[in-house]
């Protein structure tokens, strides 16, 4: 199971313990999602869970640890050794010990009185730049190799240009768990539909933030969401297989989103948006061009009267050539 799934799990752990970049959080609440998927496991998928949960368990902050617990506390075939491990089972009876009651979670805060309209909304991105330069970010964004897009998005905290407005908080909130679950079920039309409608972006941005084969794209579109770093991981490893199953594209990525300025992310935002007009004028201004060269090609080709209005009809003349009069 983990080894499919994650065949470079030691270097990662290395890379994270050596680099920064600290994995573990997310490598446990996915080993342990993935585990308990399944009610049947054969003694070798048994086996690697219990070696690689071990190993994380002392190594994860209190509330991945408590997160992983809750999960395997239900679950009925969590092996013993990781029951131990997490205090779910006496350590020499086997029994699992009793667990207390749910706590009541806190009343949710209240909404805002007034969240700002999606035309709003779209009518403050457009206007943050112009369509021009929008259109020219957004093409040399993706244009460019994972080196170049760093440096740019490291420039755009610089730039004078007018980033988008944040995402509300209660709707980013709502888009990020509907991106997870849909990125852990693999469905791409869900998980590209969110992100279009969450960010205000049209399909067609949207479909090439989630088709970029890089990550980057939707590193800033995580960015833009506030989402927190364990989340953008976790879609990495389950949404993006190429990327997941690679330790230095999930080391790079992760360390990329870590060091990515908010500014950044609303600022690449609003070019997406912005290219979005400057590619719809671009689209009527050659409709409206054709339509003048098509006026000017048939005015042209209309022909004069033999005769022009008041002029007199040409003389008859005769079978000797001569006038008649």
């Amino acid at each position: 199971m983990t080894k499919s799934l994650f065949p470079g799990f030691d270097g990662l752990m290395t890379l994270s313990r050596r680099e920064g970049v600290d994995v573990r959080p997310t490598l446990l609440r996915v080993l342990t999602d993935l585990y308990v998927q399944t009610r049947v496991h054969s003694d070798d998928e048994q086996r690697q869970f219990v070696e690689l949960a071990t190993r994380l368990i002392d190594q994860v902050d209190d509330a991945t640890r408590a997160a992983v617990k809750a999960k395997l506390a239900i679950y009925p075939q969590t092996p013993v050794p990781i029951l131990q491990k997490l205090g779910l089972v006496a350590a020499q009876e086997g029994r699992r010990v009793p667990l207390a009651r749910e706590i009541p979670a806190p009343p949710v805060a209240p909404a805002p009185a007034r969240t700002p309209t999606d035309a709003e909304l779209r009518m403050a991105a457009n206007m943050a730049m112009q369509p021009k330069d929008a259109a020219e970010i957004h093409d040399m964004f993706f244009r460019a190799a994972a080196p170049e897009r760093a440096l740019i998005l490291h420039n755009l905290a610089q730039t004078p240009l007018k980033a988008a407005p944040r995402i509300p908080t209660v709707r980013a909130k709502r888009a990020i768990q509907i991106l997870e679950m849909a990125a852990i079920a693999g469905d791409v039309e869900s998980f590209t539909l969110e992100l279009g409608d969450s960010l205000i972006l049209p399909s067609r941005v949207a479909a090439q933030i989630v088709d970029d084969a890089g990550g980057e794209a939707l590193a800033v579109a995580a960015r833009a969401l506030d989402m927190p770093s364990p989340n953008f991981q976790r879609i990495l490893l389950f949404f993006k297989p190429a990327i997941g199953t690679s330790v230095n594209e999930v080391y790079r990525l992760s360390r990329l989103y870590d060091r990515l300025d908010d500014r950044s992310a609303l600022v690449m935002l609003a070019a997406w948006r912005g290219s979005t007009l400057a590619v719809t004028r671009a689209k009527y201004q050659s409709s409206l061009h054709d339509g003048e060269r098509q006026r000017a090609r048939a005015g042209a080709s209309q022909t004069r009267p033999g005769v022009q209005p008041g002029s007199a009809p040409g003389a008859k003349t005769g079978t000797g050539g001569s006038s008649e009069r």
